[in-house]
């Protein structure tokens, strides 16, 4: 170990650095440290079951049944990527890298937003994506931003529907970031999972392309160098970028649907949340922007700040 400065033979060029970065950036699709599960819903008093079921492939699922007695209603709920059913500690390392740099170094608890949709009457299911929190490994770990994901969408459906105290309830989905991408990819394959369904709440929902393209800006690597990262991207995934944007599968959501989006989101732009919105066919659709701040994080627990308008949203349909 020496602490002299590297030789002009030894030093990594520039283009050192922007290879080793990419390279990093892609390894990021198959290789992460999954978030733990910090809070449950009996830290505020709600009971709840452990739940386990198949993804449409067979992919185990974990998740947690929090039962509102007496309500026909039932809100199934997932999350952004890196995150699983109980948030993401993004307080603690490794997580706070995952979006430090944006300021988006704070926890994210979810368990408040199924309190509010409790003590509204609703029934909840949230449970954890492929390849985070508790549930299984598939795809040989590779993330899809909502392709492979889509299957768990339909697994929760299925789920509701088979057992005997839910099967008969109406169905609202709370699908968040690559939960929303993932529903409305499922919705594009399997629109017949989605009959009874009578809406959705899908807040930042994004498209992988627009997020890399503000990361290399982020990084000062020249916008030109996202086509080679598109392709370290493909060499891992087998997809490229614009098989990874929810704006054409927006084309194939039937239900009333409520988007919302931090307008100046450091992670995207508001025109690709906009063109999302703009490929909804249904007339019963609704766009907010969340304004003046510009930490993604605070649009996953607006929910919690100010839940009036997801929660008439939710009372308008799900009936």
């Amino acid at each position: 170990m020496t602490d002299t400065p590297p030789t002009t033979d030894t030093a990594p060029t520039t283009e050192d650095r922007i290879t080793t970065t990419l390279q990093a950036i892609a390894e990021g699709f198959r290789t992460w440290p999954r978030s733990p599960i910090l809070h449950r819903p009996d830290e505020v008093g709600l009971d709840y079951e452990d739940v386990s079921f198949p993804s449409e492939d067979g992919t185990p699922l974990e998740g947690w049944f929090i039962p509102a007695r007496g309500s026909d209603k039932i809100i199934i709920a997932n999350h952004p990527r890196w995150f699983n059913r109980s948030g993401l500690p993004s307080h603690l390392e490794p997580w706070k890298s995952f979006g430090g740099a944006t300021g988006n170094d704070i926890e994210v608890d979810f368990v408040p937003d199924y309190q509010i949709l409790h003590d509204a009457g609703y029934n909840v299911l949230a449970y954890d994506l492929r390849n985070f929190g508790h549930s299984g490994q598939a795809n040989g770990g590779i993330f899809t931003v909502g392709r492979f994901e889509s299957r768990d969408v339909i697994g929760s459906l299925d789920y509701v529907r088979s057992r005997d105290d839910t099967k008969d309830m109406a169905i609202g989905l709370f699908s968040r970031c690559v939960g929303a991408n993932s529903t409305m990819f499922a919705m594009t394959r399997r629109p017949d999972a989605f009959d009874g369904v009578r809406c959705m709440v899908a807040p930042q929902p994004l498209s992988s392309g627009v997020a890399l393209e503000r990361a290399l800006e982020r990084l000062g690597i020249p916008g030109h160098r996202i086509d080679d990262l598109e392709e370290r991207i493909r060499l891992i995934t087998s997809f490229r970028l614009e098989e990874f944007s929810p704006v054409p599968w927006a084309k194939n959501v039937t239900v009333p649907t409520l988007l919302y989006q931090v307008r100046d989101d450091l992670y995207t732009r508001p025109d690709d949340v906009q063109s999302v919105y703009d490929n909804i066919p249904t007339a019963e659709k609704e766009l907010f922007w969340i304004e003046g701040i510009t930490r993604r994080w605070d649009g996953y627990t607006h929910f919690q700040r100010h839940p009036a308008r997801v929660l008439d949203w939710f009372d308008r349909y799900v009936r």
